[in-house]
């Protein structure tokens, strides 16, 4: 079938730009924007040609989150409180215009969420789908096992052996290329599940989507998350005593 991003070869420099919402998460944002920070030194090393950048959006937060990310040195936006599905299109949209406009059919746009700890190698793993060639990738997430029970730690370890198929789309942990957000629509202005809906529609136009279980996403294992039908309200009703 003939490719809806207009994606072709030699399609020019290449460029990650990771989008990040955030809504009142001082006690985590930090531990997410280190882990980053390795993940940029990483990707340094391994791939220098790509160019990278890191946008966060401030969703109406009311903590210290915008403190936090002020000390980081981190490019990052502020609004009202709009919901993460238009949070995260605002940061696209925002880190789109401060790259100036890259070709998006060379950029990456990777997104993780402000409670999660990537992998030092996740931006690499990011960069091989863009060199690859496929319009969305799809990885894991796991719970910050210092946030469970022991009771329900192995719950969760029996439903997940090593090896375990990927059954679920997390948006602390999805890549997509600039140019097929574009042909999918971006993100739904949605509260929850718009990562869900942009990769129904990736399915529905006969893109590339890959999944993998590799380098999974440390995300936090709490029970009372952001969005009321998030992954701590998926943990609560699968794993809760």
């Amino acid at each position: 079938m003939t490719d809806p991003t207009g994606r072709g070869p030699g399609a020019g420099r290449y460029r990650v730009d990771v989008v990040v919402p955030a809504h009142d998460e001082a006690e985590r944002i930090g531990a997410c924007l280190d882990a980053l920070d390795a993940a940029v030194v990483r990707l340094a090393a391994e791939r220098p040609d790509v160019r990278v950048g890191v946008t966060l959006v401030l969703d109406g937060c009311t903590d210290d989150s915008a403190a936090i990310v002020r000390e980081h040195g981190v490019d990052h936006i502020e609004t009202a409180h709009v919901g993460v599905g238009r949070a995260r299109s605002l940061g696209v949209a925002h880190a789109v215009r401060a790259a100036g406009t890259p070709d998006p059919t060379a950029q990456w746009l990777a997104h993780t969420d402000a409670d999660s700890r990537v992998d030092e190698w996740w931006l690499v793993q990011q960069t091989d789908a863009l060199l690859a060639e496929w319009h969305v990738l799809i990885g894991a997430v796991v719970p910050d096992p210092r946030d469970l029970d022991p009771e329900v730690l192995e719950r969760w370890t029996i439903a997940h052996p090593p090896g375990a198929a990927l059954g679920h789309v997390h948006g602390a942990n999805l890549g997509v290329l600039a140019a097929a957000y574009t042909a999918l629509g971006g993100f739904d202005p949605v509260p929850e599940h718009e990562d869900v809906r942009l990769v129904e529609r990736a399915h529905a136009l006969g893109l590339r989507v890959e999944a993998t279980t590799d380098l999974p996403v440390v995300t936090s294992g709490r029970f009372a998350g952001r969005t009321p039908g998030g992954y701590a309200e998926h943990l609560r009703q699968t794993y809760a005593p």
